[in-house]
């Protein structure tokens, strides 16, 4: 790493690893180094999609390659506990993609490795990088509408999706709670920290993932939040948070917005736009920077998205998961399955 470039390693060669490639080669002070995959023959091709000098057929071999600054693992869920304790393991720093893992065993076990070997480890949730919602946040914090008393975000998808999809394949940690859902936990608890209670319900796939999830969570201070993720419904996908003293509305696309309205008691209603400085709505590059930022200060986690939060946002999956009998295989309580050990 140096003043002028952070060099980049990309863990997986699907969507959301493209998407993020494609927002790294436009910043000027990242560069990406290099792409592994399972397939060689996926890695090559990603690599020249990008113009990314080294491919390797192997995760092993980007974990040991010296001349990667960070790694951005974009496997699916039940693969990052193993892909990123074997880039912490070989002294990489880690982006690791939400759900963070599929439980919070496995959370722990990543950030105790991270906090081990005093390697960078930060969570992918781009949400918390956005501008608008770090203003979002700071409104709240500051009181601008008083007390919270209660958070309302749904995430859901019209679908239908095949029961050969990753979405509701159990090895691959399918359902809506942990690719969705980890948007409303997440914002929530941005909001609130961690619950003290939560109530949910849900509909299973024959598969035994969650097709759809509400959740009600709550506090001791009386606050409440409620939550849905589906994957058989489009939702407005839009949030809201009521105070003591005025209300914030965020609308479709709370998790990367393009405004939100603030109301205060007896004052007019008070628009906050995203600057159009700061890129496309969805663009990844804030998170991006982040990281290299930490890097750059020789910190190795993110004030923005702090480990305890993350691992408190992963207690909270596995709470609704456990009221709702979702088990993955390998996990302690599946059906014929043993206790889960570090990979």
């Amino acid at each position: 790493m140096t003043a002028e470039s952070v060099r980049w390693g990309i863990l997986a060669t699907g969507g959301i690893a493209a998407a993020f490639t494609a927002d790294l080669v436009d910043l000027p002070d990242a560069e990406v180094v290099a792409v592994a995959s399972r397939s060689e023959a996926s890695a090559k091709a990603f690599a020249e999609r990008f113009g990314i000098p080294r491919a390797y057929g192997d995760w092993g071999a980007l974990a040991e390659d010296e001349d990667v600054d960070v790694v951005y693992v974009a496997t699916p869920h039940s693969a990052h506990r193993a892909a990123a304790g074997l880039c912490l393991g070989a002294g990489r720093n880690v982006l690791c993609e939400k759900a963070f893992t599929l439980n919070a065993r496995e959370a722990e076990e990543l950030v105790a490795l991270a906090r081990e070997r005093g390697s960078f480890l930060m969570e992918a949730m781009w949400m918390y990088c956005n501008p608008l919602v770090r203003r979002l946040a700071e409104l709240v914090r500051d009181g601008a509408i008083g007390e919270v008393r209660s958070v309302h975000a749904d995430f859901g998808l019209a679908g239908p999706f095949p029961p050969s999809h990753r979405l509701r394949d159990p090895a691959q940690g399918g359902g809506a709670l942990l690719d969705l859902g980890v948007y409303p936990v997440s914002f929530a608890q941005l909001l609130l920290g961690e619950p003290s209670d939560i109530v949910a319900r849900a509909v299973l796939s024959e598969e035994g993932v969650d097709l759809q999830t509400g959740a009600l969570l709550s506090w001791d201070s009386g606050a409440l939040a409620s939550l849905h993720c589906s994957l058989i419904g489009g939702t407005a996908t839009s949030a809201s948070v009521t105070g003591s003293a005025g209300r914030i509305d965020v609308p479709y696309g709370f998790f990367f917005p393009d405004r939100f309205v603030l109301h205060r008691d007896g004052r007019d209603p008070q628009e906050f736009a995203a600057d159009p400085a700061d890129g496309p709505r969805n663009s990844l590059k804030h998170e991006a920077r982040e990281v290299m930022r930490a890097l750059r200060a020789g910190e190795t986690e993110s004030p923005l998205v702090p480990l305890d939060g993350t691992l408190a946002v992963m207690r909270t999956l596995d709470a609704i998961r456990d009221r709702v009998g979702v088990r993955y295989p390998g996990e302690a309580g599946a059906t014929g399955e043993p206790e889960l050990t570090p990979a």
